[in-house]
């Protein structure tokens, strides 16, 4: 396999909204309700990218998964039940999905590390991220990829269990 994590482009909107579309239906599948109430949306996809922070994984030419990729903006970050580890600059992370045909192989850890590495190189050592109480999913990945709890924000009315990792540079 040949990944490579890069900024989405515009012609590519149908093939992340399918991604997006195929992890809405396991997200309820699950039992979750998150994503079940018409967001993520196409539009969200075009504004990530026409705003540089549409990020695509790729198997070659195939896109295997999608996220938004952002610096030092979430205002539902500034209000939390809890206290982030850093007040410093940071990047945050929506939107993961991967592929129905590509799960299991790693490939939202895979993620993570390229948004790290992407954090470090830009000499941002805060990754903050959130998720749903029911994605088990995801939380399982925060644990395994060295993320600590923080606490809830709120998204649309809903709250949601966010995580921080302080990275460190290696010279």
């Amino acid at each position: 396999m040949n990944y490579h994590f890069r900024k989405a482009e515009i012609s590519e909107i149908s093939q992340i909204w399918n991604i997006l579309q195929q992890a809405i239906v396991r997200r309820k599948a699950d039992g979750s309700n998150q994503w079940q109430d018409g967001y993520p949306n196409p539009e969200v996809v075009q504004n990530d990218i026409k705003k540089g922070e549409g990020y695509v994984l790729t198997d070659r030419k195939t896109i295997v998964g999608y996220c938004a990729v952002v610096v030092n903006n979430e205002p539902a970050y500034k209000k939390i039940e809890g206290k982030w580890l850093t007040n410093d600059d940071f990047i945050v992370f929506h939107r993961l999905a991967i592929s129905e045909k590509y799960l299991g192989k790693g490939l939202a850890k895979m993620i993570f590390k390229f948004i790290e590495d992407f954090a470090i190189t830009n000499n941002i050592l805060s990754v903050k991220a959130d998720t749903n109480y029911d994605n088990i999913a995801m939380l399982k990945i925060f644990e395994k990829s060295g993320y600590t709890y923080c606490g809830e924000v709120y998204f649309r009315g809903s709250p949601r269990k966010a995580f921080e990792k302080v990275l460190h540079k290696t010279f």
